[in-house]
């Protein structure tokens, strides 16, 4: 039975935060050189408009994840970071907008699991060595 109320239809499904991002950028770390955003939109499919391309490589080009040449009057864009090194940037850009560093990262710290605290307390040990000749 077909309702009125329109819900016959599924909805476009949203991206969530920052998944336009990491498909952008897992597509340039397949490309086999140097890619336009052309190249890209046709990696990734579906409705994206070229423009929404080109916003997306030049803001994870502001975040330091791409690289870009220039090629004509467009860029060919070369991946220089890959998904763990994206997430860690959003983790960066969100601690630097809290002005109370120390509350954040005690609260992060404390919703780990277990397993995440011991790996995260040998990554803080295996980098202190070379922290202290600074």
């Amino acid at each position: 039975m077909t309702g009125h109320r329109g819900d016959d239809r599924a909805a476009p499904r949203r991206r969530g935060q920052g998944e336009l991002e990491t498909q952008v950028l897992a597509a340039l770390r397949a490309a086999p050189g140097p890619a336009t955003a052309g190249w890209v939109r046709e990696r990734i499919g579906g409705d994206l408009a070229y423009t929404t391309v080109v916003t997306i490589l030049t803001r994870l080009h502001v975040k330091g994840a791409v690289a870009r040449e220039r090629s004509g009057r467009s860029f060919q864009w070369t991946a220089v970071a890959d998904e763990a090194g994206l997430a860690a940037l959003r983790m960066r850009r969100v601690l630097d907008s809290e002005d109370d560093r120390e509350a954040v990262l005690t609260s992060f710290v404390s919703t780990l699991s277990p397993g995440d605290e011991r790996l995260l307390r040998a990554l803080l040990e295996a980098a202190e060595p070379s922290e202290e000749g600074d």
